[in-house]
């Protein structure tokens, strides 16, 4: 592991002070759970220092921190999708099959985000909950502008779907303002 000079250490730790809890929180609304998230907060800090003189030339130290723990995030929730079907299969009769989880009972916006795929979930809350632009989505992610477009539009489709219709019928309800509150 390269160790960054003294300035480069100073200059990390005040990246670290500034950056540390937007990633943490980044990371709870990909995975749903706070001592995970701080894990992998930290594992990516972690990272962004073992590349600090790398980082330290990039244009967007964030960005790339950002991308980090999406990538960290995708790894954690493959991996307990694969720890899930195994243990399912392990426990199943021959015969038997899982039921799938009570979708109606679903109705808070963390469960619905945890239930759209990877990407769609990264980019709805990159763009509306950390209140990212599209280029700075994109960069986090490193994927195209026009992908960021088409998955935030996608993922909140999926989440009105998921959430269903507004309470009450009104106007003016917490339903309305979910992009701007995703998460919050």
């Amino acid at each position: 592991m390269d160790v960054p000079a003294p300035q480069g250490e100073a200059a990390f730790r005040v990246f670290f002070e500034q950056h540390h809890a937007e990633l943490a929180r980044f990371a709870w609304l990909l995975l749903g759970e706070k001592a995970a998230a701080e894990d992998l907060a930290a594992d990516a800090m972690l990272a962004v220092w073992k590349q600090w003189n790398r980082v330290e030339r990039s244009a967007s130290g964030i960005a790339y921190a950002r991308g980090i723990v999406a990538n960290l995030a995708k790894t954690r929730i493959r991996s307990a999708v694969r720890e899930r079907r195994r243990n399912a299969m392990f426990w199943l009769r021959p015969g038997e099959s899982v039921s799938e989880p009570n979708v109606a009972a679903v109705v808070d916006v963390r469960r619905a985000l945890a239930r759209l795929p990877f990407r769609k979930r990264a980019c709805v809350v990159l763009r509306h909950s950390l209140g990212l632009s599209e280029l700075e989505t994109a960069e986090a992610l490193g994927v195209s502008v026009g992908t960021v477009k088409s998955q935030t539009s996608k993922g909140l489709a999926e989440l009105r779907k998921i959430l269903g219709p507004p309470s009450g019928g009104q106007n003016g309800s917490s339903w309305d303002s979910i992009p701007n509150g995703v998460g919050r």
